[in-house]
């Protein structure tokens, strides 16, 4: 286990990369024998520090929920992070590319809840009865440490993505919202286009076979420390595309079919 000074020094250097816009060395490069509670300790300081900033908890974003890339994580569960209100764009809102290292777009749903999800024996449909309704979202990454370490060509893996917010940089809310029962939510399929050229697509069951299962981990695991998914947040439940790298210039299409389309514009 890290001490309490290296957590927050791990917290502090994520937070300077952020602001000053600069990638850094894996956090797990500087802390070899660190840990996934570590990772989430040094994760909840950086929020913490933004917090006291002023930042609002917005809701979670869940990752890792296909198979191949807890594969390639070495890892077999999903991971997660939080959504701070600084992180929500407006449908068709220009985004600032300069604000972000290394950004990438991912296709995802997300559901707001109605009512609290609490407990370790909740099911899926317990999620779907707390979900006030489900919404197309575009999902903004952007990590702030290296994919692959400059000088030790050392690629950067869970450990660094869950110290790192999980990549987490904003989210983009539109379409058509709907309510959690109203279609099977396994079947909702996408198209990804940057600048007009399809570069993904994909269907919402590539989340965990059912993207509501996201939610369902998260506050199963989230019962195991007595905290809680809230009323009023926000979860995205994880992408079901690759990410696409953007660049200034760049425009974002998603359509989501009867659900709507949403657009960003990065300049």
């Amino acid at each position: 286990m890290l001490t309490k000074e290296q957590i927050q020094a791990a917290a502090a250097s994520l937070d300077a990369a952020e602001q000053q816009r600069q990638q850094i060395k894996s956090v797990s490069l500087t802390y070899p024998d660190m840990n996934l509670d570590d990772a989430y300790a040094i994760q909840q300081a950086w929020v913490d520090m933004k917090i006291a900033r002023g930042a609002k908890v917005l809701g979670r974003k869940i990752g890792l929920t296909s198979r191949a890339m807890q594969q390639a994580m070495q890892i077999d569960e999903p991971d997660f992070g939080t959504l701070l209100d600084d992180m929500l764009f407006d449908d068709g809102a220009d985004i600032d590319t300069a604000r972000f290292t290394d950004p990438r777009v991912e296709v995802e749903l997300a559901f707001v809840l109605a009512s609290d999800l609490r407990g370790e024996q909740l099911t899926i449909t317990d999620v779907l009865n707390a979900t006030d309704y489900v919404v197309p979202a575009i999902e903004l990454i952007a990590a702030r440490t290296h994919r692959v370490d400059p000088d030790t060509g050392v690629a950067r893996g869970v450990l660094d993505t869950v110290s790192d917010n999980a990549a987490n940089a904003g989210v983009v809310l539109g379409g058509r919202p709907v309510k959690p029962h109203a279609l099977d939510l396994r079947w909702v399929s996408a198209l990804l286009y940057k600048n007009g050229v399809i570069e993904e697509s994909g269907v919402s069951a590539a989340v965990l076979n059912h993207p509501a299962n996201g939610i369902l981990w998260l506050a199963r695991r989230f019962a195991e420390h007595g905290i809680h998914l809230a009323a009023g947040e926000v979860i995205l439940s994880g992408s079901f595309t690759r990410p696409v790298a953007v660049a200034p210039g760049d425009i974002i299409q998603v359509d989501f079919g009867g659900l709507g389309s949403l657009v960003s514009r990065f300049v």
